[in-house]
């Protein structure tokens, strides 16, 4: 799995109300991460199949940034009965929320930015409800790194649509 593919991963997991932090190295990581976790780093990507949705590289980075120093507090959430209820219902619901993720990113207007940000948060608020209980902690997690990047990025962003864009859905879902 390419740095490219990992972040990619670690967006569409936050996107979808896991732990964006489900595809961080293990490396990364106080202990090392219960087996259904690691089945979630290694799997997850392939469990949403997306053609058209793409994650802008300063979303991916700062992703990763956030995800890179997430706290011991935070690595808790990241047990085996939440991961594997993740694990169970995108294998589920991976090809529905991907072609959603898609058909939203091809429907949206302006720079990358905005068609990431409306297509995911679209799909992020569609999607939440259904998602397991047991990975509540997960999303708590998700949401952190979710409105951390966004923040930073509404404020630094070059382009003044990609801020508008990143302000715009920066509290999360």
């Amino acid at each position: 799995m390419t740095l490219s593919r990992t972040v990619r991963s670690t967006v569409l997991t936050a996107a979808l109300v896991s732990a964006s932090a489900l595809t961080f190295p293990a490396s990364a990581q106080a202990a090392p991460l219960p087996p259904a976790c690691q089945e979630a780093l290694l799997t997850t990507l392939d469990k949403f199949p997306v053609a058209d949705f793409t994650v802008p590289d300063k979303v991916q980075s700062g992703m990763l940034d956030e995800v890179g120093s997430l706290t011991e507090a935070d690595q808790r959430a990241f047990t085996e009965q939440a991961c594997a209820a993740w694990n169970t219902w995108a294998a589920k619901n991976g090809q529905a929320v991907a072609t959603d993720l898609d058909t939203r990113y091809r429907n949206a207007a302006g720079p990358v930015c905005n068609k990431f940000t409306t297509s995911a948060i679209g799909t992020i608020k569609k999607y939440a409800p259904n998602v397991p209980a047991e990975t509540r902690e997960l999303e708590k997690v998700a949401k952190k790194v979710w409105q951390n990047v966004m923040q930073k990025l509404s404020v630094e962003a070059t382009n003044a649509d990609c801020r508008r864009a990143y302000n715009g859905v920066r509290t999360g879902w």
